[in-house]
């Protein structure tokens, strides 16, 4: 098989600081090639030199990068201008950093076609729409002239992806290319990138953190840890027979679709032989919500829609939008209710909804039994101390200047709890504690954690006004398989403990599967199915469930 990349004894030091240890392996044409580790293990480092995109002051990196006989780890940057995006391609993690928000989609796919291809600037619209059309945009000429923030995260990702192989590359790395995706489009875009692999002959390296996932698309697998690579071989060889004790950590760490766990294995556990076994029984399950739903509702959604509406022009007609259309369930006291669909189904303005940030066009909700779309500013105020979210992205939720310690305390202030700052302190380090960070933690501020741990942060935060009912808003899609882990057993933990009432919102089915009582499916701002949630998955109802279900990472 002809080797298209060979990479031996690569190592690479920040400072003197060595992250990556002496790694080898090879691409050949044709071969798509799995990444697989969590966050930090050098998954994303490595890939960056091929391309010569880390930063020269900084990095030292030793070793060979073979490509076509050239060694890149010595190549000027005026050859890597020739060589990087033209032979050798890369789609990023986020589409909507790696895209320019001041111009318009086609423009950009333009922008490397004419620096590589000398297309004339008449010829190249015709290449651009031809290649929207090849990654299934749809409406093509309307997608050319369109920005970015006008795009879902499927669309935008697919536009990446055209720009990537614009130039017919023979290597195409991609980066976490579907990560915090739905699962139907997440399952578009790996047999998408099959499909342009087969029709261009090209070598593609795709990284990853869920070995399921990978095992959907990949040849061959290389299992990193630590910026060693732990493992190698080729598919169904490594998920049948895993040899390396963080492979099996791995592939233990993301829920399971058949048995329900009382505890999700982290990496540590599996390392350490600490793995728990005790499974929660259907019998004990049953049990559980027969007590829960003997008690009056603590939520209840009637009838509620919410619509949106935007002016076509100054005169024109407004054009109305119901995100919500005419939802109703009921949500008991320790239940965790599950909702699931795809991206602008309207799961997050439901939740908005619920927490008052939007107003519902119509219908009722009520909690505890009192009407909450009619109370005044005041009990709106009130009410946010019983009513909390998780928000997806814990960074962006964290004022960068506070220390974490002062923004867990800053919501116990305005709600008035406890009696002086001292004593808010003394419940922040508890709370620090409870979510098992450090108490030191107290005066550093959010860039100085890694993303479990931030996620963590906004928990505490969160639980620091000993809310009633918790909105967890895809809290966990972006994180890697372990962390995910930890974070799950946490909210069990904690609603074991306090008693939590949870609304879990997430595109990820096999995690709602695992934490969720009852399954609330929507589709275009409707209920799809409702109930309990193991019967919705044996049993699905609706073919957008049995859809949904299907595009479930499976593994091997």
């Amino acid at each position: 098989m002809n080797t298209l990349l060979d990479i031996q004894n690569l190592t690479i030091s920040f400072k003197g600081n060595e992250v990556i240890h002496g790694i080898s392996y090879a691409l050949a044409a044709n071969e798509i090639l799995g990444i697989v580790g969590e966050s930090g293990s050098g998954k994303s480092v490595s890939s960056l030199a091929i391309l010569g995109l880390l930063p020269k002051k900084n990095a030292e990196i030793t070793g060979t990068i073979l490509y076509e006989d050239q060694n890149l780890v010595s190549l000027r940057a005026k050859d890597f201008q020739r060589l990087r995006g033209n032979e050798i391609s890369m789609i990023f993690q986020e589409p909507m950093s790696s895209l320019n928000p001041s111009m318009t989609c086609g423009k950009q796919v333009e922008e490397v076609l004419l620096q590589h291809k000398y297309c004339t600037k008449k010829a190249v619209k015709a290449e651009v729409l031809g290649l929207f059309e090849k990654v299934k945009l749809p409406r093509v000429a309307q997608m050319y002239s369109s920005y970015p923030h006008q795009l879902s995260g499927g669309q935008k990702q697919r536009v990446v992806i055209a720009m990537a192989i614009a130039c017919k590359p023979k290597v195409l790395i991609a980066d976490e290319p579907t990560t915090a995706l739905d699962v139907t489009v997440q399952k578009e875009i790996i047999l998408l990138l099959k499909e342009l692999q087969q029709e261009n002959q090209m070598g593609i390296i795709f990284i990853s953190h869920d070995l399921s996932l990978v095992s959907e698309i990949a040849d061959q697998i290389v299992v990193m840890y630590q910026g060693n690579i732990v493992e190698r071989g080729e598919t169904a060889t490594l998920f049948s027979n895993p040899q390396h004790e963080y492979t099996k950590a791995l592939l233990k760490s993301k829920p399971s679709l058949d048995v329900r766990l009382k505890k999700l294995p982290t990496i540590q556990d599996v390392l350490a032989g600490t793995v728990s076994d005790v499974v929660v029984t259907t019998a004990e399950r049953q049990l559980r919500h027969e007590n829960m739903y003997t008690k009056a509702p603590l939520l209840e959604v009637k009838n509620v829609s919410k619509s949106f509406y935007s002016n076509a022009s100054l005169f024109g007609k407004s054009t109305e939008v119901k995100a919500v259309d005419d939802v109703s369930f009921s949500l008991y006291e320790g239940e965790t209710l599950g909702l699931v669909g795809e991206s602008g189904c309207g799961k997050s303005t439901l939740g908005n909804v619920i927490l008052q940030l939007h107003k519902a066009t119509e219908g009722q909700i009520l909690y505890k039994g009192v009407d909450i779309t009619k109370i005044s500013k005041y009990e709106v105020r009130a009410l946010r101390k019983e009513i909390q979210i998780i928000f997806q992205d814990p960074f962006a939720s964290l004022n960068p200047r506070i220390p974490v310690g002062a923004a867990i305390l800053e919501p116990m202030k305005v709600h008035g709890l406890h009696a002086n700052d001292a004593e808010r302190k003394e419940k922040v380090i508890e709370l620090l504690e409870r979510v098992r960070l450090d108490a030191s933690y107290y005066g550093r501020y959010p860039h100085e954690f890694s993303g479990g741990q931030r996620q963590r942060i906004g928990i505490a935060r969160t639980i620091a006004l000993q809310p009633k009912l918790i909105i967890c808003d895809e809290s966990v899609s972006a994180l890697d398989i372990s962390v995910q882990a930890q974070v799950l057993n946490l909210l069990n933990e904690l609603k074991d403990n306090f008693g939590f009432t949870y609304i879990f919102i997430s595109h990820d089915l096999a995690v709602v599967k695992y934490i969720a009582d009852q399954l609330l499916v929507m589709n275009d701002g409707r209920i799809e199915e409702l109930g309990e949630a193991d019967a919705i998955y044996a049993n699905p109802k609706s073919s957008y469930t049995q859809t949904l279900i299907d595009a479930i990472p499976k593994g091997i």
